[in-house]
């Protein structure tokens, strides 16, 4: 049984250019990125294009070619790489909602997983616009948010991520919860 790849080591090897790093990295954290997928297609909401794989894929054609971002370690390139999801789903939502295909006016269709999609699409501008607010008042509480909410990290890993303490991390995240609710209100 062959061991599996540091990632450390991937990392350092994709900044220096070597898109074989880039490749081997998704491979070996392919099942972790799936989920990240799944939990931000449950979160903001399904599209009949778009399923989990399809995200991943998307995602790593975003960002193949960024091997500069400077990522660190396995959490920052899986809050790098959820936040890339969501910035797809976004694009994606915008333009479902987008005037040429009829703005706001609801479709008129014999199924309901196309009004139930629409609905989430206007939910997901929401929560974007709110996290933006929230960028603009303390992008540190952003932060937290993406890597908590958007990517599934832990506070400990969320800590590593952005290196902070994990205690900071969770006064961050309650600090955060309050203004997004007050902001989606």
């Amino acid at each position: 049984m062959q061991a599996k790849p540091d990632i450390t080591t991937l990392l350092l090897d994709w900044k220096d250019g070597s898109p074989q790093a880039y490749e081997t990295l998704v491979d070996v954290l392919y099942d972790e990125l799936r989920l990240l997928a799944r939990r931000n297609l449950r979160h903001r909401g399904n599209s009949l294009t778009l399923n989990t794989s399809g995200l991943v894929h998307e995602a790593y054609l975003k960002l193949a070619d960024h091997s500069r971002l400077g990522i660190a370690d396995r959490g920052h390139f899986l809050a790098v790489y959820s936040k890339v999801m969501r910035n797809i789903l976004i694009d994606m939502a915008r333009s479902r909602a987008a005037v040429k295909h009829g703005g706001d006016l609801s479709p008129i269709t014999l199924d309901d997983t196309h009004l139930q999609i629409d609905a989430q699409a206007h939910e997901l501008l929401a929560i974007n616009e709110a996290l933006t607010q929230l960028a603009h008042l303390d992008e540190c509480l952003a932060k937290t948010v993406e890597c908590r909410f958007f990517a599934g990290l832990t506070e400990v890993e969320t800590a590593e991520a952005m290196g902070i303490s994990d205690r900071t991390v969770r006064r961050n995240w309650i600090k955060a919860k309050t203004l997004l609710h007050q902001f989606l209100e």
